[in-house]
């Protein structure tokens, strides 16, 4: 009996779509990139898109998804111990922002400032994936958890808007090694310190 239906695609035109996808809304964020667009970048008919993705939504998650683990990139950061954390983990940042991934990661950032279900979706992703995980592996006072690492989330951000998104200088041509080791120390206090100071 003959199949009906769509044959199944191959993996280069999924990877494709995700390609042009991550750099659609990296440069224009998710309510102004159309699955049209983005399929016509990819070269192949909007239809394919929906076939693997569903819906932009869908698209916009495995974009998200694609870029790392963080999960992974904390546990590298904390594997040091408590003290010297937050220059890890200014370079950490830096590390993928700097690298492949910093396009997919700029693509959540705009998204997620532009549409307020991403920003929730993002903001419970930094929540669950990230903050709670140092919190944890760090041993934080359950009482202050919360608190110390959104002020890491506060200085984390502020980071990269300066670096990435508005590129003021000189922190936006900065060597990576130079901005953790200035920046890294608020990092610290946020999360060591004394707050009631």
């Amino acid at each position: 009996m003959a199949r009906t239906g769509r044959r199944p695609g191959n993996p280069e035109t999924r990877e494709a779509i995700l390609a042009a996808a991550r750099e659609a809304f990296a440069e224009r964020g998710f309510d102004r990139s159309s699955i049209r667009a983005i399929a016509a970048a990819a070269g192949v008919d909007p239809a394919l898109v929906h076939h693997y993705f569903g819906t932009k939504e869908q698209l916009f998650l495995d974009v998200m998804q694609a870029p790392l683990d963080p999960a992974v990139v904390i546990a590298g950061v904390l594997s040091g111990g408590v003290e010297g954390a937050g220059e890890r983990l200014v370079r950490a940042v830096l590390s993928v922002w700097d690298s492949p991934a910093g396009a997919a990661v700029l693509a959540i950032l705009r998204s997620a400032v532009s549409n307020e279900t991403f920003a929730a979706m993002t903001r419970e992703f930094v929540v669950q994936r990230i903050l709670r995980r140092i919190a944890k592996q760090l041993r934080l006072p359950p009482k202050e958890a919360e608190l110390r690492t959104s002020l890491v989330a506060t200085q984390i951000a502020g980071l990269i808007m300066a670096r990435y998104i508005f590129r003021l200088e000189p922190v936006a041509s900065a060597a990576p090694a130079e901005v953790a080791r200035l920046v890294g120390p608020n990092i610290q206090r946020y999360l060591t310190g004394d707050l009631s100071a």
